[in-house]
């Protein structure tokens, strides 16, 4: 009488798990040590104490985020206020010609005064116009300006949270990305940032949230690295305060 199908299944379980356990053993063996059949205990969850504790000075974030910035090949600008701000960015307009400029619609970045700075170039608010294309229209922007919402010193990373206001497209797609940090909003560890983004819960979460350090950096299989292939290809930092 041929086995009922129920049967074939509870044998062919029992035969896959006595594979399992010559392949486990056999590991075990290899190792030296005997088989783990518990997970592993951790004595604390998340970061250590000792680095939840790391907190750096205001000047020391300030020199930490500079040196590691610069380190992955983007620029840093240490300006008093929005006006020197404004007047690094025309600069630069000249030096490279640019033509067209896109930046997040922020208070912040109207006070820039880039229209008045910027007679030759076209600037362009993001969003502010329903019929326009804006993701084409920031692939084609020389100059993206964004402000940023959080800047960890530690590894250099800038936080850019996105919304209708703040398109991400503003800081992937122009050639040039300028970010403009508050010193103030300069953390020491990256922890920092995720523990108020998780603190909000998910109904707070914003529809992106992007690290940025410096350029754009791809590599191919044989490490060839090309600057700016999925992203700007000069960022710079501009640290305001």
């Amino acid at each position: 009488m041929a086995e009922s199908h129920g049967v074939w299944l509870s044998r062919l379980e029992e035969q896959s798990r006595k594979k399992q356990e010559r392949f486990m053993d056999g590991i075990s063996k290899r190792l030296g040590h005997p088989r783990m059949t518990q997970p592993p205990k951790h004595p604390y969850r998340g970061a250590p104490d000792f680095w939840r504790g790391l907190d750096w000075s205001p000047e020391e974030k300030i020199q930490g985020f500079t040196e590691n910035f610069l380190s992955v090949g983007g620029h840093v600008a240490r300006l008093q206020g929005m006006e020197e701000a404004s007047a690094f960015i025309a600069a630069k307009a000249a030096e490279m010609g640019a033509k067209y400029l896109v930046r997040q619609d922020e208070p912040a970045l109207a006070a820039l005064g880039l229209e008045e700075a910027l007679p030759g170039v076209q600037i362009n608010v993001w969003n502010s116009d329903s019929e326009r294309e804006w993701k084409a229209l920031a692939a084609g922007a020389d100059f993206g300006v964004v402000q940023a919402d959080h800047a960890v010193a530690y590894t250099g990373s800038v936080t850019v949270l996105s919304s209708k206001e703040k398109g991400r497209s503003v800081s992937l797609l122009p050639t040039v990305l300028f970010i403009v940090i508050p010193v103030e909003r300069l953390k020491t560890r990256l922890g920092e940032v995720l523990i108020g983004l998780d603190e909000g819960g998910r109904e707070a979460l914003p529809a992106g949230v992007h690290f940025i350090t410096g350029p754009s950096r791809s590599s191919d299989i044989e490490n060839d690295l090309t600057i700016g292939v999925h992203g700007p290809g000069i960022v710079y930092a501009l640290l305001v305060g």
